[in-house]
């Protein structure tokens, strides 16, 4: 195992949707993988990816992200990739249909909540089961996130 300042290293994050947590009450968290093509890989290295209006789907068996907007390479010419196609994720077989019976529970949906680089240098996602919440929920959000500012404040001040 390399040490840990090669980790911290080579982990960088490519795109985050902080949205989500504020939108969304998070249940559980998966790691997937993602099929990509060298140019989109390029892309993403310079930054250059958007995952806040996507979402992942199960369809035919095979777990899809969709609607995610990887801007097309600058310096691929005539090979480049299409902005916001469909992306395979992958996942092992156990945990797909762990993400197809969350998907079946009403109200229950798959959110992308980062893309980043692992220390390997393999692009990842890490995909959360969420449940939608109600205006009264993001209130109790806002709330607790004021206090908690508002406690750093007077810790800090005094």
């Amino acid at each position: 195992m390399p040490p840990d300042s090669a980790i911290k290293k080579n982990y960088r994050i490519a795109a985050e949707n902080r949205r989500a947590r504020y939108d969304y009450a998070i249940l559980d968290q998966v790691e997937c993988g993602m099929a990509l093509t060298g140019t989109e890989v390029k892309s993403m290295r310079a930054g250059q990816v958007s995952i806040i209006e996507s979402y992942a789907s199960v369809e035919d068996g095979e777990l899809w992200l969709i609607n995610s907007s990887i801007a097309p390479y600058g310096q691929a010419k005539t090979f480049n990739h299409a902005d916001r196609r469909k992306r395979k994720l992958l996942v092992r077989r156990r945990e797909l249909a762990k993400l197809w019976s969350a998907t079946a529970r009403e109200g229950h949906t798959l959110v992308p909540l980062v893309i980043y680089f692992n220390h390997k240098g393999l692009a990842k996602l890490k995909l959360a089961i969420a449940r939608g919440k109600k205006r009264t929920d993001k209130r109790a959000t806002e709330r607790r996130r004021d206090w908690q500012r508002q406690k750093e404040r007077l810790l800090r001040n005094h």
